[in-house]
């Protein structure tokens, strides 16, 4: 009898136990009704940058200091000067520059050209990407209006980035001849991390050829 009574206590426990596991699954558990269009959101860097890149470029063509002021005020006091003009970097290291210069244009290197800005010393390298490979996300952070608090994870945060480049290059520099500016003057609105305050690696949002 008392095994019996063990045995009939337990399997009250079990049921109760599956009741309670029915109700919870059941609580969480979405309704979609057959037909409905409703889906998960999912990030599309495409969307992004088609959607982010036109206030990036008016963002850093906003915040745009002079090269030559910059120049000065960084050989007075690059932390001063970081702090007057950039954004902290997302990585902690280093501050995105918002800059604006005219210059000639030099020889190209795996599509980085460098170019002699009138005024700099030629103790500063200014250097432009103009691709097809561009690398860093410089557009992602100089304005600071993207934080990563916005994605769901580090991957969405790096292809956020990897998109404005992308788009970068389809509404700027697919309209003028990248592979022959060697010689010419070209006016430039970019940003760039300032971390060697002698190589500026800017990433352009206008990049003009002046007649």
């Amino acid at each position: 009898m008392l095994r019996r009574r063990k045995l009939g206590s337990r399997t009250i426990v079990i049921a109760a136990a599956a009741l309670v596991l029915v109700v919870a699954m059941a609580l969480d558990t979405k309704i979609v009704p057959i037909g409905s269009d409703t889906q998960p959101e999912t990030f599309s860097p495409e969307a992004f940058g088609q959607s982010e890149f036109p206030k990036i470029q008016a963002g850093i063509e906003a915040r745009a200091v002079d090269a030559q002021t910059l120049a000065d005020a960084i050989a007075k006091d690059k932390d001063a000067a970081a702090k007057q003009y950039g954004i902290a970097s997302s990585a902690g290291v280093g501050s995105e520059i918002s800059v604006k210069f005219t210059g000639v244009v030099g020889e190209a290197k795996s599509g980085v050209y460098l170019v002699a800005v009138q005024g700099l010393p030629d103790t500063i390298a200014v250097k432009v990407q103009t691709g097809p490979a561009i690398n860093g996300t410089s557009l992602r952070d100089a304005t600071g209006t993207i934080q990563f608090g916005q994605f769901v994870n580090q991957i969405e945060y790096q292809n956020a980035g990897a998109a404005l480049n992308k788009e970068m290059k389809k509404e700027v520099l697919a309209k003028i001849d990248t592979a022959n500016l060697t010689g010419k003057t070209i006016s430039v609105i970019g940003a760039f991390k300032l971390i060697n305050p002698k190589n500026w690696l800017v990433t352009p949002v206008r990049l003009d050829v002046v007649p």
